[in-house]
């Protein structure tokens, strides 16, 4: 069995956020799709994302960070964004009723984004992931995880862009629960790091 292990981004190098982020659709995103007022494609360009991607990781400091890198036998496969909340501007300036949940609860976090490398996609490393951010909310003193994950009807496919948010099973084994269901799709999960 590979060994799943995983560090906050800030105690990661850059060469391994950069492996993990240099594939697919998530080299140009940077995950900053949730991080800018505005639309991302109109409002920066790929400078000012990757720009920011670094910032926001500060690899080799003592943070704060913007997320996990996940190493499937020591070498980077995978990336979680999870960050406080009121670091995610977009999730307020939209009008989407889930992106509006509670405004007001204290110490919420926010898992928004998952990336998996090629080579470790279908592996399950987002479930890896998943669990990774309920530890780190235990270390970092967050209340509340809150994700928004996809739950494509039976039978149904989604597109990367849906997926990347992630899948409401993968959530669900990390030991999240459902408090909303705002769409068709969308759901709101949460979980708080210090319960079992």
């Amino acid at each position: 069995m590979p060994e799943f292990t995983w560090l906050p981004a800030n105690r990661a190098t850059p060469e391994d956020v950069e492996a993990v982020f240099a594939t697919g659709g998530a080299r140009k995103c940077r995950c900053q799709a949730m991080k800018v007022p505005g639309w991302i494609w109109r409002d920066t360009n790929q400078e000012q994302r990757d720009a920011a991607q670094v910032e926001q990781t500060a690899c080799g400091t003592d943070g704060p960070t913007s997320g996990l890198i996940g190493y499937v036998d020591g070498d980077p496969a995978g990336w979680v964004a999870v960050e406080q909340r009121e670091n995610y501007p977009r999730l307020w300036s939209r009008k989407q009723p889930w992106m509006r949940m509670d405004p007001d609860l204290a110490g919420v976090w926010s898992v928004t984004c998952f990336v998996v490398r090629k080579g470790w996609r279908k592996s399950g490393l987002t479930y890896e992931l998943a669990a990774a951010t309920v530890e780190h909310g235990r270390q970092v003193g967050a209340q509340v995880l809150e994700g928004y994950p996809i739950d494509p009807p039976p039978g149904k496919s989604v597109i990367w862009d849906e997926a990347s948010v992630g899948l409401l099973q993968v959530f669900l084994d990390a030991g999240y629960e459902v408090v909303a269901s705002p769409t068709l799709r969308r759901r709101v999960v949460r979980r708080r790091p210090g319960t079992a």
